[in-house]
């Protein structure tokens, strides 16, 4: 069958594999609880012809606040059946930024996880006036369960299937509202062809047993990047198992075994530090051995053949080493794909040397997300870059360097910003913002982020992603941002690993539990000093961190500094340490 649009995927797993046993899977009450293809198309039926009973026509706009679980597909691919736009809100976003998403987006009816939600939408409905209705996904006392929407007649499936129909590949089919670090977000206008040609073009990439394959999502489903992921494990034939939460990943990796899944380098990040920090915790000939197999893996190249003397070392490595990295991510992963931000090679060196092929990609809301993903097979994967780009869709460098995307993935617009879609999308060209450069006419690599360089006093830009990303090759750097603009020199906001800073502080006797002393303790600030001294060895004079301050909490979410795909919001950052910037360049 064709698929056209996105509701398309479920029928096309009834055809192609005869329906999956699992389709999507959550944990409830300690136990996996699973729906099959079949189970998921009868309540998508039953949902829309709620939804339709309920006075929801095409065009309306439903909000869907939560984490990811079942019944969030099951609206989202309810509404899309019907014609109806859904947007996806972020649970953690803050109150001025709910309000300016329903109102802007014209929200007529919300389904939201928990009591906490609705608390937080409840405070503010008097200012939410088109907001008729609230459906809730946990039970919440007073307010009205999703499940009472789950009926229907035989005559109201006939009419879904005869408005299925009618949904065209062009028609809208979601807003997107982009997280970004400054300005209300912009609603990112998603047609079902924009999504379903982006996720056939992923799917194409997993190496995956189609119709008996796993997959673990744990990044939120109201970022496209995870959404259109999800699509693509649909389309392979990969049943799809949410994790529990951020904090349970590691356990329910051993539990589901997946075969692929998708991250973000902040989370990868934590996974390798977790690593270091257990082999560092470890003494003598064991953690003689494990530092040995780290740094043989960090001189692994997939595209290099390497020498005899070599593969006999990783042999020895593997068995002694790498098989407990695979373990750790449940034994049977084939594929990691990461994106949202840029990667540090290192990581990726390493993991392929265990056995994990991450590969790095590229994309933006407005492209669907997917735009470029390296592949496990090494000739199609280049450290350094984000890979090739994927089928049916172009690239080219401009003459200023900026990277410009073509191709059926490439958004609507920007919802009611029709001035700003004619800056964004120029002949049908995407302008990304970011500079880059094509190596050997395939792989792209992205050489500046435009959206966040900055100027120093004495006219030098600087692109703090890449010095961060060195930086954090560090052992003791958990999280870092690096600052300067408008100043004299680049400095350093930074977090420390303290699970390592404390082995570290161990041996070298210094005995304070207090992180606050720790970090201001001089011999710590010295071996700091020598951290940055040794990452700013790559970068040009102008560029280098001169000057840094240690910081005693780590930025999260929930406390504003980083956005859901834990990329820092860098006016935050800067408005929250205002103190200690004046303190560096005083």
């Amino acid at each position: 069958m064709e698929l056209k649009r996105v509701f398309d995927f479920i029928d096309q797993q009834k055809s192609l594999y005869g329906g999956l046993e699992v389709c999507f899977a959550n944990k409830v009450n300690e136990e996996w609880v699973t729906y099959s293809t079949e189970k998921t198309s009868n309540i998508l039926y039953q949902l829309g012809s709620g939804l339709l009973r309920y006075g929801l026509k095409k065009g309306d706009k439903v909000a869907i606040v939560s984490e990811n679980r079942p019944e969030w597909n099951f609206v989202d691919l309810a509404c899309a059946q019907i014609g109806v736009t859904v947007v996806p809100i972020y649970p953690t976003i803050t109150e001025d930024d709910y309000l300016y998403i329903f109102n802007h987006a014209e929200i007529k009816v919300a389904f939201l996880e928990s009591q906490h939600l609705v608390n937080k939408i409840r405070k503010i409905d008097e200012k939410l006036p088109e907001l008729e209705k609230v459906y809730t996904f946990n039970d919440v006392e007073g307010e009205t369960s999703w499940k009472t929407l789950l009926s229907a007649s035989e005559e109201e499936i006939a009419n879904i299937d005869k408005i299925k129909d009618s949904i065209q590949e062009e028609d809208l089919y979601t807003i997107v509202y982009t997280s970004g670090t400054t300005g209300n977000p912009k609603g990112v206008m998603l047609s079902h062809r924009n999504v379903v040609t982006d996720a056939i073009a992923a799917a194409e990439t997993l190496p995956v047993d189609r119709g008996n394959a796993r997959a673990l999502s744990f990044l939120p489903l109201s970022h496209v990047y995870e959404r259109t992921s999800l699509y693509s494990y649909l389309c392979g034939g990969v049943s799809v198992y949410f994790a529990e939460n951020v904090a349970k990943v590691a356990d329910n990796l051993k539990e589901v075994k997946p075969h692929v899944f998708c991250t973000v380098p902040r989370l990868l990040e934590k996974v390798y530090d977790a690593i270091l920090n257990k082999g560092m915790a470890t003494k003598g000939l064991a953690r003689a051995i494990f530092f040995w197999s780290l740094n043989l893996g960090l001189r692994y190249n997939p595209r290099e053949k390497q020498s005899l003397w070599y593969r006999f070392q990783h042999f020895i490595a593997d068995k002694l080493v790498f098989k407990k990295w695979r373990a750790a991510l449940g034994g049977e992963i084939r594929n990691m794909n990461v994106g949202a931000a840029a990667l540090q090679p290192r990581l990726i060196r390493s993991f392929w040397a265990a056995g994990i092929k991450v590969c790095e990609g590229y994309g933006m809301s407005e492209a669907a997300p997917v735009v470029c993903v390296n592949r496990v097979n090494p000739q199609d994967m280049m450290i350094g870059t984000v890979g090739p780009v994927l089928n049916g869709i172009d690239v080219k460098i401009a003459p200023d360097g900026e990277i410009l995307i073509k191709g059926p993935n490439v958004m609507m617009g920007y919802y009611k910003q029709p001035e700003l879609t004619a800056e964004t999308v120029v002949d049908g060209w995407l302008h990304s913002g970011d500079i880059g450069e094509l190596i050997d006419g395939k792989f792209l690599k992205i050489t500046d982020r435009k959206k966040e360089l900055f100027k120093t006093s004495a006219g030098k830009y600087i692109s703090p992603q890449f010095l961060e990303n060195k930086l954090k090759e560090s052992f003791y750097i958990e999280q870092v941002a690096v600052i300067g603009s408008n100043q004299k020199f680049a400095a350093a906001l930074i977090v420390p690993n303290f699970e390592a800073l404390s082995n570290w502080c161990e041996e070298n006797n210094i005995f304070e539990e207090n992180p606050q002393k720790v970090i201001e303790n001089p011999t710590v600030l010295k071996m700091f000093k020598k951290e940055i001294a040794a990452a700013n060895k790559s970068f040009a004079r102008y560029e280098q961190v001169q000057k840094f301050s240690l910081l005693e909490n780590e930025w999260t979410v929930d406390t504003g500094e980083v956005t859901p795909t834990l990329k820092p919001k860098r006016k935050i950052i800067n408005e929250k340490y205002e103190k200690e910037i004046e303190e560096i360049y005083s």
